[in-house]
Order: structure tokens, then sequence, then C-alpha cells
């Protein structure tokens, strides 16, 4: 563990202590308690900040320069796994009997278990690590996360929201997944990035601008959001379920990742590296971001994006030392 990353954690930890405290504080309250706080700057995340980040993402990226065989390592193993966590979820929920479980509550564990802090964790670890080739992968790496998972769970979720209302038609559910699906914060902007990096016209730099200090806002958004919501639920009768989940994302998915990649696509050496190790991200603040959105699981993804975020130093090491052992043995 570098020194680097070492002070990112702790400012991580810091700013969702600051949360925290504001809320336990009720400097954020009102005569409503801090819910209405914590809703009110998950809405401006989810209906400004996040949206304008993935415009300017898919706007500005360079597909032509993609290394997609790289990419495919990565991301075939990463959809075999999300939609193995989501359906298990679906089918668990669908024996439980539970009428009262929300039925966005599969994919929020899904994405909590898969979508990892690429942004404020994984970039200086990858420049840390690995250098500037390392970091080039690892942010072309990011570049797509958006693009495939979110707009991916976005889709299950908002399938899952149309086949709940039982009263609903074939014809009137198709209808509601495909309008909430394409108008969605998420979905929208990504493929309104998409059609405008496809006119090969270029952002003007004050809309680029202007785009970019909302991005910057999702990183501090979410941390003081995630200690305001630690501050309203607390731990108590959410440990376990957040230990699955960071079992799930810091254990299972860098190993499915890092047989794929070798096995699978012959990988070795950085690329390989670069590929385990954004696997083992811990979970990123999108998960809260996700939960608030639909209204379910927030203290549960709160605290598996804590508790992964703490026992991180750890599994990252230990990852690091599979991945030397490999490359001494030629694997």
């Amino acid at each position: 563990m570098t020194l680097a990353i070492f002070h990112k954690l702790l400012a991580i930890f810091f700013t969702v202590a600051l949360g925290w405290v504001a809320g336990r504080r009720r400097w954020l309250g009102g005569p409503g308690g801090i819910g209405p706080a914590a809703r009110a700057l998950s809405d401006a995340a989810f209906y400004l900040f996040v949206p304008a980040l993935l415009f300017r993402t898919m706007a500005r990226l360079d597909f032509a320069a993609l290394p997609w065989r790289t990419l495919a390592a990565y991301y075939v193993p990463v959809l075999v796994y999300v939609l193995a966590v989501y359906g298990w979820h679906r089918r668990a929920a669908a024996r439980a009997e539970a009428p009262g479980d929300a039925p966005a509550a599969p994919a929020t564990r899904a994405i909590a278990a898969t979508y990892g802090n690429g942004v404020q964790l994984g970039i200086p670890m990858a420049a840390a690590l690995f250098g500037e080739p390392g970091l080039a992968l690892h942010i072309a790496l990011v570049s797509l996360h958006g693009l495939v998972l979110l707009t991916l769970l976005t889709t299950l979720v908002e399938v899952d929201l149309a086949r709940a209302d039982r009263g609903a038609t074939l014809a009137a559910t198709v209808r509601t997944t495909a309008r909430n699906a394409l108008l969605h914060p998420v979905t929208l902007p990504v493929l309104a990035g998409l059609a405008w990096n496809l006119t090969g016209l270029g952002l003007h730099p004050v809309v680029d601008e202007t785009l970019g200090a909302l991005g910057l806002a999702v990183v501090p958004v979410c941390l003081v959001l995630i200690g305001l919501t630690l501050a309203q639920y607390g731990l108590r009768g959410h440990v376990r379920g957040a230990l699955t989940t960071a079992a799930l994302k810091l254990l299972v998915l860098p190993a499915l990742v890092l047989a794929v990649a070798s096995l699978g696509f012959g990988l070795s050496g950085l690329p390989l590296a670069v590929l385990v190790m954004m696997a083992a991200l811990p979970v990123g603040t999108n998960a809260l971001i996700f939960a608030q959105r639909y209204d379910t699981l927030q203290a549960q993804a709160t605290t598996a994006i804590v508790f992964s975020t703490l026992v991180f130093a750890a599994t990252a090491t230990l990852w690091l030392g599979v991945l030397a052992w490999l490359g001494r043995h030629g694997g």
C-alpha cells in the first residue's frame, strides 16, 4: 500500500466523517430531520452532477484509441458476474414471498457488488502502482463503467418496476420500461453523449468547463451523502448483507476477472494487473446514489461502501501478492 493510496483512503474517510458529523449535529437538518437533506443531496447528484459527468465523459471519449480486447477481458466476466448476482437476488426475493420487498432491490444489490470506486481511489492507485501506461488503461476501463454497468442495471430495475405493476398489460409494461429507461438521468446523458461524440463536433469550451465543474461535485457530494446516511440509519442490522456484498466485490469479482482475463484472453503482466486491481476496488459511491434514487437498501449500500473501503488495504495487498506470484511463475 503506497503512501498516495493511504492518503486517498484517509481523505475519503474524513469526508464521510464530516457528513456523519453534519448529520448527527443536524447542520443540514430541518424539522424533518436529516432525511430531507440526504434526499436533496442525492437528487442533486442524480439529476445534475452525475448526468453532467456521464455526458462529458461519453462526448469526449476517443473510441478509436480504446484497447478493445483488453476491455473485453474485463467487461465480459463483469457482465456475466453482475447478471448472475442480479438473477440470484431476484430468484431469492421471489422465493422469500416478501410482498413488501422493493422491486429495485435485486438491481441495487447487484450494482453494490459490482461498481467499484474507480475514480477517487482507483485513479491514484493505478498511477502509484502502474505508472502512466497502467493509468491510461485504468482510465479506459473507467470511461466505459457508466455506459456498461449503469445503463444495464438501470434498464433491469425499470423492467422490475414495470413488472411490479400487476395490473399493467404486456404492452404497457414494455412502453413503461422503454420510456423510463431511455428518459432516465443515467441512460439519457450516456446516449446523448454518444450521439454528440458521433457528430465529431466536440464540446464548446464554455460547455466543457461547465460540465466539468458539475462533474467535479460528484465525489464530495456522494461522500458527504454516505456520512449523512450513516448518521440517519447507523450500522446495526445491516452488517450481514454488507459483509456479503463486500466479499463479492473484493474477493469474488477480482478472482473471476483474473481467471477469465488470464486463461480466456491470455493476458499477463501490466494489463492483467490493472484489470484485477480495478475489479478489486471497494464499493463505489454510485451504489448509494442508485439506492437513494429507488429508495431501497440505502443503509446496506452505505455500510457496504464503508466496510469494503476499510478492508481494502488488506485485500489490495492480497491481490498484489497473487499477481506478483503469477508474474514470478510465468502466469
